[in-house]
């Protein structure tokens, strides 16, 4: 699945399979055709009432003979009586608004190397996530996505090669961000902040740990500060999904969402 994802040109990270995996061992699903596998579509659910939709790949060869449809069904039916996300590639979204899918925002990937840098923000350290307990970690993660997700977020954070930075402002947390390396430029997924001076911080100290190189961020276009922020630090846009949900969108910190965790998993 990662193979063929990145096949797709969407740059899945290393590890992140590792990290999908513990948020739901049932939820990636794969079809086979005389015994080859030809097709996959991950159904996650997280929490009690809430599922994401991602990894949905036909291979080209069977294209357009409804196997992919099949796929779809079967998530659809695994998730079912739960809210459900997902973020669509461009040439698929008439076919989720079909299924019930309302676009909510677009997710649009900057990447580059960012130029210069933000200055440090009076007030706000930066420091290794790991040093700081998990729930602080976790209850923070809850205000940028509807459910409890403490096993796929600790994985997410800890995994070797991937750094963690979160920002601290009086003893409390104001942002978090991670970037983990790819096979292409290393992703930032998530990145939260109350600011653009506190997400810019995050984001320059992330590319660092990057040794440099170029890093891509999946930005939600509602949220105008983090669009003026990449755009001003020389990032380019170079895909774009949208984020629909099969009903009303869930409450969260859209202010504070810089940068979303996952295409795959929200």
């Amino acid at each position: 699945m990662r193979r063929w994802a990145e096949e797709e040109g969407w740059n899945p990270g290393d590890s992140d399979l590792q990290a999908f995996t513990v948020a739901d061992p049932r939820g990636f699903l794969v079809g086979v055709l005389d015994g080859e596998p030809v097709g996959c579509v991950s159904a996650v659910r997280h929490g009690a009432g809430s599922g994401f939709i991602g990894f949905y790949i036909t291979r080209p060869a069977v294209r357009g003979q409804g196997y992919g449809i099949r796929l779809w069904r079967a998530a659809t039916e695994r998730l079912a009586g739960r809210l459900v996300g997902l973020d669509g590639v461009v040439d698929q979204q008439a076919n989720y608004r079909k299924s019930g899918f309302e676009r909510v925002w677009n997710n649009v990937r900057f990447e580059g190397v960012p130029q210069g840098g933000p200055a440090a923000v009076p007030g706000v350290a930066l420091v290794d996530a790991g040093t700081l307990p998990f729930t602080a970690l976790a209850a923070y993660d809850r205000r940028f996505f509807p459910e409890d997700r403490d096993a796929y977020l600790a994985a997410w954070t800890g995994l070797p090669g991937r750094t963690a930075i979160a920002a601290v402002r009086d003893g409390g947390l104001c942002g978090l961000g991670v970037v983990r390396p790819c096979s292409g430029a290393s992703r930032i997924g998530p990145l939260y902040a109350d600011g653009p001076g506190v997400a810019g911080a995050l984001l320059g100290a992330l590319a660092g740990a990057a040794d440099g190189g170029p890093v891509a961020v999946d930005v939600p276009d509602h949220n105008g500060p983090a669009v003026k922020l990449v755009t001003e630090l020389g990032l380019l846009p170079s895909f774009e999904a949208a984020r629909m949900y099969t009903g009303p969108a869930p409450e969260i910190d859209r202010a504070g969402l810089y940068g979303v965790t996952s295409l795959e998993l929200g």
